[in-house]
């Protein structure tokens, strides 16, 4: 089946999701760092039940999905309502260098954290460098044009 991507139609989605707090996607503020080997992520999510939270990977993509929700008191009259419930949702592109299978999470004091470890072959590394009567000749199976 084909789809078509329509970029404006996305952009309206999601500006009419930010702008009408009673619909659509909540924001998400988060931190990225790199820490040694591997990427710290940081997300507010207070009042989040640690069992709505969704992370998962498809290819490079990870996405976070969260759900709160209010408790909704009969005969109550609220004087001011400012906590949203609602979905929330988060995708980064991860790139290549990653260990994907290696990702973890955890949820604790309204903050959520993911670890993204960067694979051993993305790593830095040191290469060593031989000279002179130490360096051996490097044979090809090609022939070199001039």
């Amino acid at each position: 089946m084909a789809m078509k991507f329509d970029p404006f139609r996305e952009l309206d989605r999601v500006a009419g999701a930010l702008l009408d707090p009673r619909q659509g996607l909540r924001l998400m503020p988060m931190d990225l760092y790199r820490e040694g080997d591997h990427y710290i992520l940081s997300a507010d999510l207070p009042g989040i039940d640690p069992g709505s939270v969704d992370i998962d990977v498809d290819g490079q993509l990870l996405t976070i999905r969260a759900e709160r929700t209010l408790r909704n008191a009969e005969g109550v009259k609220w004087l001011t309502r400012e906590r949203e419930s609602g979905s929330f949702l988060r995708q980064l592109n991860l790139g290549q260098g990653i260990d994907i299978d290696a990702i973890s999470a955890r949820y604790e004091n309204g903050v959520l954290s993911v670890t993204i470890p960067v694979s051993e072959r993305a790593r830095p590394r040191k290469i060593e460098v031989v000279s002179g009567e130490d360096a051996q000749p490097v044979q090809t199976d090609r022939a070199v044009e001039a």
